[in-house]
């Protein structure tokens, strides 16, 4: 497997840019996720990288090999890229063993080892390859999917949102199963996504893209921990932000003074807490909040808060016990550090 290299890539349609500038280096063996909401140009860039279309200007290098630069257009058979698209698109006339071989010469075509060999890596016993896709589960077909794209052993494997249209458990258990697998076949690939936990728990970096450009990629402790500016922090994950007087590494603000992350923050800003950094306690001596409503998942809960006296809503995260009664009145602290974001700033570019 081979590292993928886009550099100041740009795609419009007519009059709407898509893409504007888009810097992007994955290192190979390693898994990229692209999360960001609809319309950013997610899908665009996967559909340049793999061939299907062209950009209008940038360029587009696999290892060594340029796949497009000044106009000049390697055919996306010849990239040696793996696609799984949204829901597989399987070959309904052809089995697992059909669909998983397709791409392979005729001699390995034939060859039931390497079948075998696919089927193991992705979790699927081989009784499985006499069945045909409308016998499978959603999670089976995205497995065989995997499998057919793996098989010609490409230098990239683009993913582009392969776990939306199945149900939370059976999405789960999948992801799970084609990560290990690429990570098994020591694969380089390209993940976009929709869903925020599924970038940060499978990626080894996340990029945030925003209007066409590519805001931030980062670890996924560091996009969630440290997001480049405020926009990124209100789209991944929860936030609370508040206004703060920063001054000598702390912020003063509606829920007490707080320390900052070293940022060179100082005056009016947005201080950002993460939910899962408020405690919540009997009414005392501290900031205060009244329960507006409550969320339960089992295993935690989203409270959601109007923080007195001014009722700015918050939200922490808990745990799913001993949980307050809607309407009741608590007392909020801080664990941990803040980050600073100064006033007035724009996201950036």
């Amino acid at each position: 497997m081979t590292a993928l290299t886009v550099q100041g890539l740009t795609k419009a349609y007519g009059t709407t840019q898509v893409l504007d500038g888009i810097d992007l280096h994955v290192p190979a063996r390693t898994l990229t996720a692209l999360l960001g909401p609809s319309g950013c140009g997610k899908s665009t860039l996967l559909r340049l990288i793999a061939g299907f279309t062209d950009p209008d200007a940038g360029t587009i290098r696999l290892g060594d090999q340029v796949a497009y630069a000044d106009r000049r257009s390697v055919p996306p058979q010849r990239r040696r890229i793996g696609y799984v698209p949204q829901e597989g698109a399987l070959f309904p006339h052809r089995d697992v063993a059909a669909n998983i071989t397709f791409g392979l010469s005729r001699p390995r075509r034939r060859s039931a080892h390497r079948l075998r060999e696919l089927l193991d890596l992705v979790g699927l016993d081989a009784d499985i390859a006499g069945r045909f896709p409308h016998e499978l589960s959603g999670g089976q077909q995205q497995r065989v999917a995997l499998a057919r794209a793996l098989a010609p052993e490409p230098e990239l494997v683009l993913l582009d949102e392969p776990f939306s249209a199945l149900d939370a458990g059976l999405r789960e258990d999948t992801r799970l199963a084609v990560a290990t697998a690429l990570r098994a076949a020591g694969a380089t690939a390209v993940l976009v996504t929709h869903d925020q936990a599924e970038a940060l728990s499978l990626a080894d970096q996340v990029g945030i893209m925003h209007d066409g450009r590519l805001a931030q990629i980062d670890s996924p402790v560091t996009v969630y921990r440290r997001p480049r500016d405020a926009r990124i922090a209100r789209f991944l994950g929860d936030a609370v932000l508040l206004p703060a007087e920063v001054a000598d590494g702390a912020a003063t603000c509606a829920l007490g003074t707080l320390t900052v992350r070293s940022s060179g923050v100082t005056g009016r800003a947005e201080v950002l807490i993460r939910p899962e950094q408020l405690h919540l306690h009997p009414a005392g001596g501290g900031p205060t909040a009244t329960v507006q409503e409550i969320s339960y998942y089992g295993h935690d809960a989203a409270v959601r808060l109007s923080l007195q006296p001014e009722g700015v809503p918050i939200i922490a995260r808990l745990s799913g016990t001993d949980l307050p009664e809607p309407g009741s009145t608590v007392q909020v602290s801080v664990s941990g550090d803040v980050l600073a974001y100064p006033c007035g700033t724009g996201p950036s570019r």
